[in-house]
This record gives C-alpha cells, structure tokens and sequence, in this order.
C-alpha cells in the first residue's frame, strides 16, 4: 500500500491507498478541500464535523444529479434503440415489396402472386 498525504481545511492526513492511485487520491482531496472552504468561505466557523457532514451532503446531492442524468440518457438511448430496429425493420419490409414488384414487373407472364 501507498502512502500519501492530502491537506483538507488546511489539516494535513495521512492515507494509504492502493500503489500507482496516490495522484488520484490527491486528486480527490483537493476537490473533497474546495467544498468545504467554500462552505467555510459562505458560513464562517462552524465547525469541522459539521463543514464536513455539509461538503459531504453537497456531494452527495451533485452524485444523485448526475445519477438521475445517466438514468435519463440511458432511458433516451433506450428509446434512440427501439426507433433504429423500427426503421431497420420498416426498410427490410420495403425492401421485400421492392424485390417483390421489380419480379412481377420482369416476369409479366408468371402468375401474379398477392
């Protein structure tokens, strides 16, 4: 395991993580830090368990929004792949009928089949 350390609220912590995702887990810290200065910023001293419980809820909120989004494109996407078989399926019939005239009209003498 890594070891890395992340400064949250100007705190430093010490983390371990799996090797080669030390960035990442900086990464994470540093946007995990914008929250919570930014609530820091907004409501003054508040206190640390509660700065973070609310940066925590903030996340949580922005998660569920992009998880309701993914829900509706994949809904959308859904939707885009029933039309796609429908047209698919809309040409295989013409091309039938098609195939079916063009025999009729290059065999005029042949019985006509409906």
């Amino acid at each position: 395991m890594a070891q890395v350390t992340v400064t949250i609220d100007g705190k430093a912590y010490r983390m371990a993580c799996e090797e080669g995702q030390e960035q990442h887990l900086i990464g994470l810290a540093t946007e995990f830090d914008r929250y919570v200065g930014h609530l820091k910023h907004q409501f003054g001293e508040i206190g640390d368990l509660r700065l973070t419980v609310m940066a925590a809820i903030m996340i949580m909120d922005e998660f569920q929004e992009m998880r309701r989004r993914l829900a509706n494109l994949e809904q959308s996407n859904g939707h885009a792949d029933q039309r796609e078989e429908d047209i698919v399926n809309a040409i295989l019939t013409l091309t039938e009928r098609l195939n079916e005239l063009t025999g009729r009209l290059s065999n005029p003498h042949e019985p006509q089949h409906p």
